[in-house]
């Protein structure tokens, strides 16, 4: 399978968000997002997606260009380094409880404008970020933004550290529903709330006594991949949800085996299996959903194959059911978005 759809893909909303950023700061975006893979035409289309790793670059070359690694939403700087320093103190920790507690206490140094509260009731521990008076009447767009980056990198981070992908039971956010809020499922999980007083994710405290993992040579490695690890959530290659990936990947998508199937070639039960899915947020059906998403896409905008093609090669047993999950997925039909891209593609053309 093609590098974009193992890899996944990013929303055309988040590019123009961080492009934004630069905008803002008086710089042309343009040169940017091209030096970064990501075609101009593409910012046209309310539909269109690019590979983590374009996103992971253009996030990378904001970074260095503005001194900040937070983009500018911060009234201060987050410097170039500052990810860096964060991931070598946290890995000091014994116990994700501790390295939460020293991730929020280091961002509440950094930052000015939002400040980062880690509380534990119970059964459950969260992270709610509060906002400075002045920020939360200032521009909303900044703030989505501010919200969205802050919470990637801080449970992006908590995954690593203890290898392994640390499910949310909930997430509420305090601002209005984004036009783009079906992305927020992979992202952070599918109980979502908005409108909320606070801004929050919720997930079980019993993983606060995990034993840090991480070191110093992990760390070096963690942070070469970085941001592109972490932005379509950190994935322990060697759990069952990564080797099911790679074993889809690695296989036309009309020929995947059954669930059941595949749990006797891990060799482990259908209901284990299925628990250990829910746990790390991964269930069978969404690996299967995201991986035939990234490959349709990438057909329908790098191929002449025909939509009935199309649909026959990932699995789909008509067309119209192929229809109907490509506009589940993108809000559009597939004969809509290869005309979307052809017509952009031909505008920037001409300009």
């Amino acid at each position: 399978m093609a590098k974009t759809a193992e890899k996944g893909s990013i929303s055309i909303a988040f590019v123009r968000e961080a492009l934004l950023c630069l905008s803002r700061r008086g710089l042309d975006p343009e040169p940017f997002a091209q030096a970064c893979g990501i075609a101009p035409s593409l910012l046209l289309s309310d539909d269109a997606r690019v590979t983590a790793d374009s996103f992971g670059a253009l996030w990378l070359a904001i970074a260095r260009a503005l001194d900040d690694e937070f983009f500018g939403l911060d009234s201060r700087r987050m410097k170039v380094g500052s990810y860096a320093l964060l991931c070598r103190l946290a890995t000091q920790c014994g116990t994700l409880n501790a390295a939460i507690g020293r991730i929020a206490e280091f961002m509440n140094l950094i930052l000015d404008d939002t400040r980062v509260l880690f509380t534990v009731s119970g059964p459950e521990a969260s992270i709610t970020l509060a906002d400075s008076p002045s920020e939360s009447t200032g521009d909303e767009s900044i703030r989505i933004f501010a919200h969205e980056t802050l919470f990637v990198l801080i449970h992006g981070l908590m995954c690593w550290l203890v290898n392994r992908r640390i499910p949310l039971r909930h997430a509420r956010f305090a601002y209005a529903r984004p036009a783009w809020s079906p992305e927020y499922g992979p992202i952070f999980c599918h109980d979502l709330g908005f409108a909320a007083p606070q801004t929050r994710i919720v997930f079980g405290s019993a993983c606060l006594q995990s034993r840090i993992v991480q070191t110093a040579r992990s760390r070096r490695e963690f942070l070469k991949g970085a941001p592109g690890n972490f932005l379509l959530k950190y994935r322990d290659q060697k759990s069952l949800a990564a080797r099911i990936r790679r074993r889809l990947r690695n296989t036309p998508p009309a020929e995947w085996p059954s669930f059941d199937r595949l749990a006797a070639e891990l060799g482990v039960g259908a209901s284990t299996l299925h628990r250990t899915l829910q746990r790390d947020g991964s269930p069978f059906r969404t690996i299967k959903e995201s991986l035939r998403r990234d490959l349709a896409i990438k057909h329908l905008t790098h191929s002449e194959m025909s939509i009935g093609d199309i649909a026959e090669a990932l699995g789909f047993a008509e067309p119209s059911a192929f229809h109907r999950a490509f506009k589940n997925w993108t809000g559009v039909r597939p004969g809509e978005y290869r005309i979307r891209s052809i017509v952009n593609s031909s505008f920037k053309r001409r300009l």
